[in-house]
């Protein structure tokens, strides 16, 4: 038995088999049928045909001396044709006599196109696939010479580099519309230059990103001409400026493209925007530095310089104030104000704002954010008589409220067009919300201090019933000393430590109650404060070679202050003892006194040592306060030397604060100089604010 009907094998690698046609762009109808007709010239053969496989019929791509009847079929089904034979069964098919060769079907074209002779080879594509077939054929029987197999057989094979170049070409291109399309889907920019630096591609999302010039920038001057260089860039961040708008902040890699030989060919830059994420870190960081700089302050006054430079540089505002209200008088007071260094931006600060004057007034009256466009322009609450310079586009005040009482009102002033955004006003409000506990914990803690005092002035009455008892303590000691028992000196001197540490509380107890109520006596003379910081630091030097600590002292010379030199020194030996018995062996302590203004000077202890837990900093300067830290590594110690510390530089109108560091203590103390103590500070004044329409009040 014989079979008549010949299925073709599926072809499909990737495209539909019609693809394989020799046509336009691969090979021409003419240079097809020129092929033809060297294959029929080599083989001595009158007619020879190409065909080709497409989907499961044969596509006639070229021949010479075809019958009329092969000329008008360019598609031909597979079954039951020679062309098909040779595709199914991947093999050349030999026929000396069609009539008398069992393979050729009955029905085959070539009865009825009379034809007698027949050899054709199979068309391979690259991966061995049979998808055509070049075959010539005779009107009379004939035995095919080896010489004509082999012209055939080479005819086949010249197809076959077509089909490979139209192969790879289609791949190409294939893989080129599929990059194109990939490339311009993502949300990711990418651009690209070829050897002499011209940008030969951007996709969408790159010229989004970059807008008009900017991408041509990436390749003139920017990361591309880098990459170009040699360069291979990670995470480099690119700031584009829009006018008018914030800018856009893009992180980008780039690097060289180059070919088998290493030679650069190009280079390729791939950027995505980071600008908010970028901005929520900056908020997180704003918002942690807004909650060290409150922990670290005593007041809004202390605290609202930097409270406002940070959130400031955070947000890139050119300026920001910070106001106070003031319940008896019924008055909102700048407590701080902060302007940019070298912002042209100058907003002018007045005196006070009464309850809904202005943009701080109306967000005291209201209880409620208020955004405003258009600062200095007619009718709006920033007016133009207060600014100078440039006016930003965009103002804002924030109520701070406690127990549903406005505190304060924070404003600021953005340069760009700013919209309450979800990210910022959640920053803001959290911010708002850190400085309303601030201001009631301070609130708090005066009232605390108040209550302390009547407690002092009752230790002050129970001091000298205590002295009393220790003055016994004292005198058995003596007598110990006498006595022949061998536990008597361990005895004697555990009683004489004790003894000392109880004397040593009730002075300091007694002192910090007398400080607190105004009842001791604090000098005003003139004081060498480098002479008695560097005596200080001589005077522990032995304490801290015991300890296996270094000090390190930088002292600006002839810095004088006004004050009581004992009760200073006693806050200079107390802070540089402190800072050696937290220090570990080995460890570090600076001193560092400077004058960063005429007007005040500054002294800092700082160490590398056990250091604060964050969330007991606020307790610091609190009586009988020890750090967990220091209470587990038995670090001696009653807890009020600090609480002294802070009385006595309290009493010198100075401050004495906690600077948050990663790793150990800073403390910083700032005392009005001497020379500079009678001047006063430059304010910024304004004699005329805006007003709004009286609403109702929520003010007081």
């Amino acid at each position: 038995m014989h079979e008549h009907a010949y299925a073709l094998r599926p072809v499909d690698h990737g495209r539909p088999l019609g693809d394989l046609e020799l046509s336009a762009g691969a090979l021409s109808q003419a240079a097809a049928d020129q092929l033809a007709a060297l294959t029929a010239r080599a083989a001595g053969a009158p007619t020879a045909m190409i065909h080709l496989a497409a989907a499961g019929a044969l596509r006639y791509a070229g021949g010479v001396g075809l019958p009329a009847q092969f000329d008008r079929q360019r598609y031909v089904p597979a079954r039951s044709t020679l062309a098909g034979w040779v595709i199914a069964n991947d093999h050349p098919l030999i026929v000396t006599d069609a009539r008398l060769d069992h393979r050729v079907p009955p029905d085959a074209p070539i009865h009825a196109a009379g034809i007698r002779a027949y050899a054709g080879f199979p068309i391979r594509d690259p991966e061995g696939e049979a998808v055509g077939v070049c075959a010539v054929l005779d009107r009379r029987p004939r035995p095919w010479t080896a010489a004509e197999l082999a012209a055939v057989d080479e005819g086949a094979q010249a197809c076959m580099a077509f089909v490979c170049e139209r192969r790879a070409r289609e791949d190409a291109d294939r893989q080129r519309r599929f990059l194109d399309a990939l490339l311009e889907s993502l949300r990711t920019g990418v651009a690209a230059c070829d050897a002499d630096g011209r940008l030969v591609f951007t996709n969408e999302a790159i010229r989004r990103l970059c807008g008009g010039c900017g991408a041509d920038n990436l390749a003139a001057t920017g990361p591309l001409h880098r990459a170009l260089a040699g360069e291979r860039l990670r995470g480099l961040e690119l700031t584009v400026p829009r006018p008018g708008e914030r800018a856009f902040v893009l992180s980008a890699d780039a690097e060289p493209i180059t070919d088998r030989d290493g030679t650069r060919t190009g280079a390729v830059i791939t950027v995505h925007d980071v600008t908010e994420r970028r901005r929520a870190e900056r908020f997180r960081e704003a918002e942690l530095s807004v909650a060290g700089v409150l922990a670290g302050a005593q007041s809004a006054a202390e605290a609202g310089p930097e409270l406002l430079r940070v959130l400031s540089e955070s947000l890139d505002w050119p300026h920001a104030e910070l106001w106070l209200v003031d319940a008896e008088s019924g008055v909102l007071v700048p407590a701080a104000t902060w302007t940019a260094p070298g912002s042209p931006v100058r907003i002018r600060v007045p005196r006070l704002l009464r309850c809904g004057h202005g943009l701080a007034g109306t967000a005291w009256r209201s209880g409620e954010r208020v955004w405003i466009h258009g600062v200095g322009t007619e009718g709006s609450l920033v007016t133009a008589d207060a600014v100078e310079g440039p006016p930003p586009r965009t103002a804002l005040a924030v109520p701070i409220a406690s127990g549903g009482r406005t505190l304060a009102v924070l404003t600021g002033f953005a340069g760009a067009a700013e919209d309450p955004a979800d990210a910022l006003v959640v920053l803001l409000s959290g911010i708002a919300a850190h400085i309303g506990q601030f201001l009631e914990r301070r609130r708090a803690e005066d009232l605390a201090v108040a209550l302390a005092r009547s407690k002092d002035e009752y230790l002050a009455l129970v001091g000298h019933e205590l002295r009393t008892p220790l003055t016994s303590i004292s005198a058995c000691v003596e007598l110990l000393r006498d006595g022949e028992a061998d536990l008597v000196p361990e005895l004697v001197a555990a009683m004489d430590r004790n003894a000392e540490t109880l004397r040593h509380i009730i002075d300091e107890l007694l002192d910090l109650a007398a400080l607190d109520s105004g009842h001791a006596e604090v000098a005003a003379d003139p004081v060498d404060l480098s002479g008695l910081v560097a005596g200080a630091v001589h005077t522990v030097s032995a304490a801290a070679a015991e300890a296996g600590v270094t000090i390190e002292a930088a002292l600006a010379p002839d810095v004088t202050v006004r004050g009581d030199a004992a009760r200073l020194g006693q806050v200079v030996i107390h802070l540089l003892d402190n800072a050696i018995r937290h220090s570990r062996h080995g460890g570090r302590v600076t001193v560092a006194l400077t004058a960063p203004a005429a007007a005040s000077v500054e002294l800092t202890v700082a160490d590398d040592g056990v250091g604060i837990p964050e969330d007991e900093r606020d307790r610091l300067f609190t009586r009988f306060y020890r750090s967990t830290r220091t209470r587990d590594r038995g670090i001696r110690g009653a807890g009020l030397g600090l609480a002294l510390s802070r009385a006595v530089i309290d009493r010198h109108r100075g401050t004495i604060r906690l600077v948050p560091q990663p790793e150990g203590t800073r403390i910083v103390v700032r005392l009005p100089a001497h020379a500079g103590s009678d001047a006063a500070q430059p304010v910024q004044r304004v004699t005329s604010t805006a007003t709004s329409p009286p609403r109702s009040s929520k003010c007081g």
